[in-house]
């Protein structure tokens, strides 16, 4: 029997191969970043079945539709094993929509513009750290955009979270109990800043020996109000942060140990400090990194801000009350790499590895699992990203469109919790998200900040 070598199952086979040989060089029809750096459209570097879900599906599925426990089968091996439970089972929804091809939209500018700039200068020291020709720490982007290894895929996710130099985050958080009822709903702040790496390549005081700041502080309710945490972060990756943390019971900052990543922020929360960006940890203090799957997936990685909505909020349902999950919008990413890692530097961990899905498009992550010390499945967490525009709605960062996430859910599938929280405008406490913005260090990134905050 004559196999056509692009028949409808090359790519399978491909990705099959790829995966066996423990690679993730991005592209299947040819290689995808040099595409990317000549027009940022994909299209040339992947067959018509991995550009539309109607294609890939010959026809089963169709832009535009819902997947729901009635048609969720065709599409098993399309999503990650929480979220197929969640359609399967607990009546949750996903709309599909368009794959998106224009690279541009999947970036903050100034982010694709260092990632193009700085392509091929990313190296390894002896220590295992991520530099720059001249071996000073990263300058800017993604340092393997054409990652190919697992590793190099964490240091993407790793160096710049929000891929903004700073980043704050108003968000509002709803815990929805095992039985679909509301447990908990809070308000709180998350802030970035990169002392290293920055896209606009702007100095910052903090010195080269450090990566980022990292804060985190509630508004609402009452009885948490004031509670926040501080983690600086050293650039060598096998130094644990420093982690402080203002509790308004005590009225006084505190140093807390490093195990404290693996513990809920407040009552009722599935979110820890190290399920953030899929790499809340530094990347050395993991280990054991390795490629285990390639192919195709879905991912919410457009059309997920709602801007014309009040507060940006949107609607949600499913579950045994109608509020479990929020209304989510995917796409079929045509390419994304799976690897997994073990928590080396954590003998007390609750997990025992997590599995991360990667879009090589923007080398973002689309789905995040981990498994409890018994190797059974624990946790998902489950981001949304997007361009902020929607109608004739538009948010800026600068003098380009913002890129960001827009929604997050957190659910723990052996007891039933979930966390699902958004990006909002604004949260109770007179705080509002904005990236890129002068005297945020000063403002929410210091000790000294922390007990301003807290009182």
């Amino acid at each position: 029997m004559h196999i056509r070598k692009y028949d409808h199952d090359y790519s399978r086979r491909f990705f099959m191969e790829q995966a066996a040989k423990g690679i993730a060089t991005a592209g299947v029809l040819g290689p995808l970043w040099p595409m990317i750096a000549n027009s940022a459209d994909i299209t040339k570097a992947y067959p018509d079945e991995l550009l539309s879900i109607d294609a890939w599906s010959k026809g089963k599925i169709k832009t535009g539709d819902f997947i729901t426990a009635e048609n969720v089968e065709i599409v098993k091996e399309l999503l990650d094993p929480v979220a197929y439970q969640e359609v399967k089972t607990m009546g949750r929804r996903i709309r599909i929509v368009p794959t998106t091809k224009d690279v541009t939209r999947m970036f903050p500018h100034e982010y694709l513009e260092a990632t193009l700039r700085n392509q091929g200068k990313a190296k390894f020291d002896a220590g295992g750290n991520i530099v720059s020709p001249d071996g000073k720490p990263w300058i800017g982007g993604n340092p393997f955009p054409d990652a190919k290894t697992g590793v190099e895929v964490a240091a993407n996710l790793t160096l710049c979270w929000g891929r903004h130099d700073n980043s704050i985050y108003a968000i509002r958080d709803w815990e929805i109990a095992p039985d679909g009822s509301q447990s908990y709903q809070y308000d709180f702040a998350w802030v970035e800043e990169n002392s290293v790496a920055r896209a606009q390549a702007k100095s910052f005081p903090g010195g080269e020996d450090k990566l980022r700041y990292q804060a985190v502080f509630f508004t609402s309710p009452v009885d948490v109000k004031g509670t926040s945490y501080l983690s600086t972060w050293y650039y060598d990756q096998r130094k644990f942060p420093d982690l402080s943390g203002y509790l308004p019971a005590f009225k006084r900052v505190r140093k807390f140990p490093t195990n404290q990543r693996f513990e809920p922020l407040v009552a009722g929360v599935n979110f820890y400090l190290s399920d953030a960006w899929a790499s809340g940890d530094p990347m050395l203090t993991w280990g054991n990194y390795k490629i285990v799957g390639r192919g195709p997936m879905l991912g919410a990685q457009s059309q997920t801000w709602y801007g014309d909505h009040p507060n940006w909020e949107r609607p949600v349902h499913g579950g045994p009350k109608g509020i479990t999950f929020f209304d989510t919008n995917m796409e079929l990413c045509p390419d994304v790499v799976v690897f997994e890692a073990e928590p080396v530097g954590y003998p007390r961990a609750p997990v025992s590895k997590k599995r991360v899905w990667v879009d090589t498009r923007n080398m973002m992550f689309v789905a995040y699992v981990t498994y409890d010390r018994r190797g059974d499945l624990f946790k998902s967490f489950e981001p949304q990203f997007s361009l902020y525009e929607k109608g004739d709605k538009k948010l800026m960062d600068g003098s380009h469109t913002a890129w960001s996430w827009t929604a997050v859910t957190c659910h723990n599938i052996q007891d039933g919790r979930m966390t699902r929280f958004l990006q909002t405008k604004s949260i109770s406490g007179g705080v509002s998200q904005g990236y890129n913005v002068e005297g945020t260090f000063d403002k929410y990134l210091t000790e000294q900040a922390l007990q301003r905050l807290g009182t």
